[in-house]
C-alpha cells in the first residue's frame, strides 16, 4: 500500500484508466462537492481529462489524500480520505435532505473506494480502510465521518463502502440520510 502523492500519481492514473468504469471521476465529486457542468464536459472523456487535471493539481498541492492498494506492483484498490474541509459532500450544502448534519467535532471524511473488478470481495477495501485510518491517526486523528451505502448495488453510492465494512473497524451509525 502507498499513500497518494506526486510519486504515486501514475499509479492513481493507472487505476483510474479508461475502461475501468470510473475513469471519468478521479474522485473529484467529493473533492469539488459537485459534478462537472454537462454542457462544458459533455462526455466521459472530457470529464476524465478535467477531473484528472484537477486531482493532479490537488495532489501536487498536498490537498488530496488516499490509499492505493497493490498486487504485485499493480494498483488494484483505492480509498479516498481527507480533512473534512478538503472533501465537501456532493450537493455542496447541508440543506440537501439526504445528507445528515455534520457531526460535532468531525475532522476527517472517508468518501470513496474503488476496486479492480477481479479483486472485489477479497478484502482490498478493508485493507485500504485500515491504512486510511492509520494515516488519519498519523495526521493528528480525530472524529472520522463516512457515508457507506445501505444498498450496495445502488449505482449512486456503490463506491462509498458498506455499513458492515465500517462497523467492523469500529464505526457507529449516528444517522441515516433521508429518502429524497
Amino acid at each position: 500500500m502507498k499513500l497518494l502523492s506526486p510519486k504515486t500519481w501514475t499509479d492513481f492514473e493507472r487505476l483510474f484508466a479508461p475502461g475501468t468504469g470510473w475513469a471519468f471521476c478521479a474522485c473529484m465529486l467529493y473533492q469539488r462537492g459537485r459534478h462537472l457542468e454537462k454542457l462544458k464536459f459533455p462526455n466521459r472523456t472530457a470529464a476524465r481529462l478535467q477531473n484528472q487535471a484537477e486531482k493532479c493539481a490537488f495532489v501536487d498541492a498536498g490537498r488530496a489524500h488516499g490509499v492505493l492498494v497493490y498486487e504485485e506492483n499493480v494498483p488494484v484498490g483505492w480509498c479516498q480520505y481527507g480533512p473534512a474541509d478538503e472533501l465537501p459532500l456532493p450537493g455542496g450544502s447541508r440543506k440537501d435532505r439526504r445528507i445528515p448534519p455534520l457531526g460535532a467535532g468531525v475532522s476527517w471524511r472517508i468518501t470513496c473506494f474503488v476496486m479492480a473488478a477481479r479483486h472485489r470481495g477479497q478484502g482490498v477495501a478493508r485493507t485500504a480502510l485500515r491504512r486510511a485510518l492509520d494515516a488519519i491517526r498519523e495526521g493528528g486523528g480525530g472524529l472520522v465521518e463516512a457515508y457507506p451505502t445501505v444498498t450496495p448495488h445502488d449505482g449512486n453510492w456503490a463506491h462509498a463502502g458498506t455499513v458492515s465494512l465500517f462497523e467492523h473497524e469500529g464505526f457507529a451509525i449516528i444517522g441515516r440520510p433521508n429518502a429524497p
